[in-house]
């Protein structure tokens, strides 16, 4: 384990949501079981360890970071601590990802929503990155909004960043990962104005100088003949051109761009470059990579938003004990309390703290 970092330059996009606080995103388990241990006057000091049940990678460290200094950090620095994997960084099966020590009552209600922000930030970091990995450096930006429910969008775009994705495509994520949203033109826009080229003049007409003019270019008629058309329109202003051909057509397939880009070289626009999207995953993605198509970026939207949660189990794994939480208050700090407490665990876990090199003291 690493040093503690300066507290004081900690910062967080993220929130503690009113509904995590009051526990009504808790199991109901939970919740009785903390009216139970109030009423009884039970409220030790514990270590508390997330562990990973698959490979994957890790996300979520960040927000459940701001949870648990909202509600651990007041304490005296002998009474809590927290550990993590780093955030991004490659996990395995059976690896303790989280150690948090404070008393029970400081934390327990919220072991539901710390393993969700894990187990749903994680799996969708995971799928990120495996496009990013059969991209082999080509930049993937991340389209998944509209698959999943408004509310978990920018944790997903962060957690899409976090797996490796070049950007993200709202608002409310690039707030949380510091980048800038990405994307082009819907075809919702290209069909009111009932032709690609005329839409593509207005979105060049109204929009900002910085903003790449990209266009989508298989609304209407053939995506080599819109190409042509519109970088003959737009010449040296054009930065690219967006395939998103429909499974009904066939998708965008390697052989496609190849004719696209021939088709543009022969009208002397070589500086077009050609982006694609439409139902990609790591194989489809492999695909134009191996074949050395010539694309510039790919745009995930299903496979990452739609990806299956990581599972983590939480663990009691050492309690403080009498004698321990009688003389601590001359002691200065947790590491030094947890020396002296009484290894525990449930059937089928290893009593006592689980070393991990990995973990890096949080506060």
């Amino acid at each position: 384990m690493t040093s503690i970092n300066h507290q004081d330059k900690f910062q967080s996009p993220f929130v503690t949501y009113n509904s995590v606080v009051t526990g009504a995103t808790a199991d109901n388990e939970l919740t009785r079981s903390m009216t139970i241990l109030r009423n009884e006057g039970i409220n030790p000091l514990v270590v508390m360890e997330v562990t990973s049940e698959s490979d994957g990678v890790l996300c979520g460290v960040t927000e459940i970071h701001t949870w648990l200094r909202d509600w651990l950090f007041s304490l005296p620095k002998n009474s809590r601590g927290l550990w993590s994997v780093q955030e991004g960084s490659d996990i395995y099966k059976g690896e303790v990802v989280v150690r948090i020590v404070g008393p029970y009552a400081s934390f327990g209600l919220y072991e539901t929503a710390i393993l969700g922000s894990l187990s749903s930030s994680s799996g969708w970091a995971t799928a990120a990155k495996e496009c990013v990995k059969a991209a082999n450096d080509i930049p993937i930006v991340c389209m998944g909004a509209r698959n999943v429910h408004p509310q978990v969008v920018g944790v997903m775009d962060y957690s899409a960043r976090i797996g490796g994705c070049a950007a993200t495509s709202t608002a409310v994520g690039s707030d949380l990962h510091g980048g800038t949203p990405s994307g082009t033109m819907p075809h919702s826009m290209i069909l009111l104005f009932g032709d690609t080229l005329r839409a593509v003049l207005a979105f060049d007409k109204h929009m900002a100088a910085d903003v790449p003019r990209v266009a989508l270019v298989d609304t209407f008629r053939d995506e080599g003949q819109e190409s042509v058309e519109i970088a003959r329109s737009l010449k040296r202003k054009l930065r690219g051109i967006r395939l998103d051909t429909p499974k009904e057509r066939g998708g965008v397939t390697p052989s496609m761009v190849f004719e696209i880009q021939s088709r543009l070289r022969n009208e002397g626009f070589d500086n077009v470059d050609i982006y694609v999207s439409g139902g990609l995953n790591p194989q489809r993605i492999m695909e134009f990579v191996d074949s050395g198509a010539p694309v510039i970026g790919f745009g995930v939207g299903n496979y990452i938003s739609a990806a299956s949660p990581l599972s983590f189990t939480a663990d009691i794994k050492a309690i403080q004990s009498d004698k321990v939480k009688f003389d601590n208050g001359n002691i200065d700090d947790i590491d030094q309390v947890m020396e002296s407490f009484i290894p525990i665990s449930k059937r089928g876990r290893l009593p006592g703290i689980t070393e991990n090199n990995k973990l890096i003291r949080l506060f």
